[in-house]
C-alpha cells in the first residue's frame, strides 16, 4: 500500500514523501482523516530546534528519521480503520502518529471516538491530555484562584478544565487582546499581563516565552505553585528566583505528558488517560480552538505561515482527501 507523508528536509524546508505501507500481524491500517499541527513543539523540529541531549526523550511515536533532518514528526491523527480487527473496521480513531495519509499500527496504539465527538474536533485530544496531565501534576483543587498565562490552545484546554472545579477562580493572561472573545465561551476571565491577577493559589505557564514566565511566577500568592507547561527546546530563559521567590516559599513544578503523576500512576495508563481525553472534548465549545484549516498536499507551501502563526491563530488542522488518486500511483 502507497501513503504519503510530511517531511522536514532541513531547517525551515519540507516536503511530502511517498511512503510504503507494510501492516503486521496485529495491526489496523488507517486512512487519516484530520490530523492537528502543535505549533509550539513542531516549530523547534521544523526549525531545527531540538538540543541534541533531549533527541531520543523528543521522538515522537511512530517518527520517521532521526534529528535533526530528515524527520517525519506528528502526533495527533484521527482517521478511519480501513482493515485490522473486525471491531475496529469503520471505526474513527485517534493515534498518535505522524502526518501521513494513510498508516499501519498496532490495534492496541489506537483509541476509538466516543459517540459524539467529530473526527475533527478529535484532533485536540494529544492536547487535551497535556492539560489534563497538568492539572493533575498541580494538585489544583475547589476554590483555587488560579492563573494561567499564555491563551493558546494548550492553556485554553487547561483553563477550561480548571474552571470546571467547584468554585474555581480562573483568569486566563495573555498579551493578545482579541482572545478575550473565546474566555466566556469556557467559564474563564480574561485580562493583559500588565493586569494580572495576584496572590493566586497556582500558576500556570503556557507561553513558552521569559516574560511570561515572570507573569506567572508573579501571580502566586504564599506558597503558590507554578506549573511550568511550555516546551524551551534549546533556547535557555532566565527564572526570577530572586525578589519574592524565596520569601514567599513558591515552588516551580515541571509537568510533561510523557509520564502520568505518581500519584496515579498505579491506577491509570496511557490508554485511559487518552479516553478521558477524547471524552472531554465532546463539549462541542472546543471547535472555537481550531481556527486554521489547510489540505495536506498544500502544506509544504502553508506550513510557515501555520508555525509561525498570527495574533488570530489558535488550533490548525490538517483536511486529508478521503481517497488519493490511484492514476497518480496512490492507493
Amino acid at each position: 500500500m502507497q501513503a504519503e507523508a510530511l517531511w522536514h528536509e532541513a531547517p525551515r524546508q519540507s516536503a511530502i514523501r511517498a511512503e510504503t505501507v507494510a501492516p503486521q500481524p496485529g495491526d489496523v491500517v488507517v486512512r487519516t482523516q484530520w490530523s492537528a499541527i502543535s505549533r509550539g513543539t513542531e516549530r523547534l523540529v521544523w526549525r531545527g530546534g531540538v538540543p541534541a541531549s533531549e533527541r531520543e526523550r523528543m521522538r515522537c511515536p511512530r517518527q520517521g528519521g532521526d534529528f535533526p533532518f530528515p524527520v517525519k514528526y506528528g502526533y495527533a491523527a484521527v482517521g478511519v480503520v480501513e482493515a485490522g480487527p473486525p471491531a475496529l473496521v469503520g471505526r474513527s480513531v485517534f493515534a498518535l502518529h505522524p502526518h501521513q495519509t494513510l498508516f499501519a499500527i498496532p490495534a492496541d496504539a489506537v483509541t476509538p471516538l466516543p459517540d459524539g465527538l467529530p473526527p475533527r474536533r478529535a484532533t485536540l485530544a494529544a492536547n487535551m491530555e497535556t492539560a489534563l496531565n497538568a492539572l493533575w501534576d498541580s494538585g489544583a483543587t475547589a476554590g483555587d484562584r488560579i492563573a494561567v498565562v499564555g491563551a493558546g490552545p494548550l492553556g485554553l484546554l487547561t483553563a477550561a478544565l480548571l474552571a470546571r472545579l467547584p468554585g474555581a477562580d480562573v483568569t486566563l493572561v495573555d498579551v493578545i487582546e482579541r482572545r478575550r472573545a473565546i474566555a466566556p465561551h469556557i467559564g474563564v476571565k480574561f485580562t493583559v499581563p500588565s493586569s494580572a491577577p495576584e496572590g493566586c493559589d497556582l500558576a500556570f505557564h503556557v507561553s513558552a516565552s521569559e516574560s511570561g514566565l515572570e507573569t506567572a511566577m508573579a501571580a502566586l500568592g504564599p506558597e503558590g505553585v507554578l506549573v511550568e507547561m511550555s516546551w524551551h527546546g534549546d533556547g535557555r530563559v532566565a527564572v526570577p528566583l530572586g525578589g519574592a521567590f524565596h520569601a514567599l516559599r513558591l515552588r516551580l513544578v515541571s509537568s510533561q505528558v510523557g509520564a502520568i503523576p505518581p500519584s496515579r500512576r498505579p491506577r491509570w495508563t496511557h490508554a485511559r488517560r487518552m479516553a478521558l481525553a477524547l471524552d472531554l472534548l465532546r463539549d462541542p465549545v472546543f471547535d472555537r480552538l481550531i481556527t486554521t484549516e489547510t489540505e495536506f498536499a498544500d502544506l509544504p507551501e502553508r506550513l510557515p505561515a501555520i508555525l509561525e502563526g498570527g495574533p488570530d491563530d489558535l488550533a490548525a488542522v490538517i483536511r486529508y482527501p478521503a481517497r488519493l488518486d490511484a492514476a497518480a500511483g496512490r492507493a
